[in-house]
C-alpha cells in the first residue's frame, strides 16, 4: 500500500484496506495541516467528482488536508450503476466512511489531524451517522445539497459542529434540511442558503460560495 508522505500538495493516489476489500482514494496533505476533511459523496459518484474535486482544492489553499475515496469498491460501483441500490444504502455507506476513518487515526500521516466529513447528497446522511459513532475524532461536518433527513435516528447523537449548505432554488431539499436541522441538539449549528443555487450548484458563482463557507467552518473547528 502506498503512504502519503504528509509533506507535500501533490495528489497521493491511496488504497484503503477495509476487513476483506480495498478503497481507491487521494490524499492529500498541506504541510503543516492541523486538519483533514473526508469527502463523502452523494449518489452516483465518486472520489471523481468534479464539484468535490473543486472544494477540495479550496480547503488545501486553507492548510486543510483532504480524503476523496470510493465508497463503494469498483465491482460494486459497476452493479450500482445498474441496479442504484447501494448508493441509497446509507447503513454501508456510513460503516465505510467509520472504517475509514479508523484508518486515518492508525495511519502515521494523518493520526494527529483532526477531522472533518464533508458530506453531499445521500454521503451527508453517511457523513453525520459516522460523526455520530466517531464522536470523539470528529470535529465538524459540512453537507452539500445534502439529505441529513436519511440520518434521522443518528441527528440528536452528533456532537460535531455541522453546517448544512442548501441552494436556494433547490426546495424540496431545503424543507428536508431544515427537518434535520431542528432536530439535530449540537449548539454549534447552522444551516445556510445559497441564492439562486439548484441542487448541483452549477450556477455562476455557488459552488465557490459553498467552497467559502465549508473553507470558514472547517478553518474554525479544526
Amino acid at each position: 500500500m502506498k503512504e502519503s508522505s504528509g509533506k507535500s500538495k501533490n495528489n497521493s493516489e491511496i488504497r484503503i484496506p477495509i476487513n476483506s476489500i480495498t478503497l481507491e482514494g487521494n490524499l492529500i496533505i498541506p504541510e503543516g495541516a492541523k486538519g483533514i476533511v473526508v469527502f463523502a459523496h452523494g449518489s452516483g459518484s465518486s472520489r471523481h467528482s468534479s464539484r468535490n474535486q473543486y472544494v477540495a482544492r479550496e480547503l488545501q489553499k486553507e492548510g486543510l488536508g483532504t480524503l476523496l475515496f470510493d465508497l463503494l469498491t469498483a465491482d460494486e460501483g459497476r452493479i450500482d450503476m445498474v441496479t442504484a441500490h447501494l448508493r441509497f444504502d446509507i447503513d454501508l455507506l456510513a460503516n465505510r466512511l467509520v472504517d475509514v476513518t479508523n484508518w486515518l487515526l492508525n495511519n502515521p500521516d494523518t493520526e494527529n489531524l483532526n477531522i472533518g466529513y464533508f458530506g453531499a447528497s445521500t454521503g451527508a446522511a453517511a457523513a453525520l451517522i459516522a460523526a455520530k459513532e466517531h464522536s470523539k475524532s470528529v470535529k465538524a461536518v459540512v453537507s452539500r445539497g445534502g439529505r441529513p433527513d436519511l440520518a434521522e435516528k443518528a441527528l440528536p447523537g452528533v456532537k460535531a459542529p455541522t453546517l448544512f449548505i442548501v441552494g436556494g432554488e433547490d426546495f424540496q431539499v431545503i424543507d428536508m434540511n431544515q427537518w434535520a436541522f431542528d432536530r439535530l441538539t449540537v449548539k454549534e449549528k447552522q444551516l445556510k442558503i445559497v441564492p439562486g443555487a439548484t441542487h448541483l450548484f452549477e450556477e455562476a458563482g455557488t459552488l465557490e460560495e459553498v467552497a467559502y463557507l465549508a473553507g470558514e467552518w472547517f478553518k474554525r473547528y479544526l
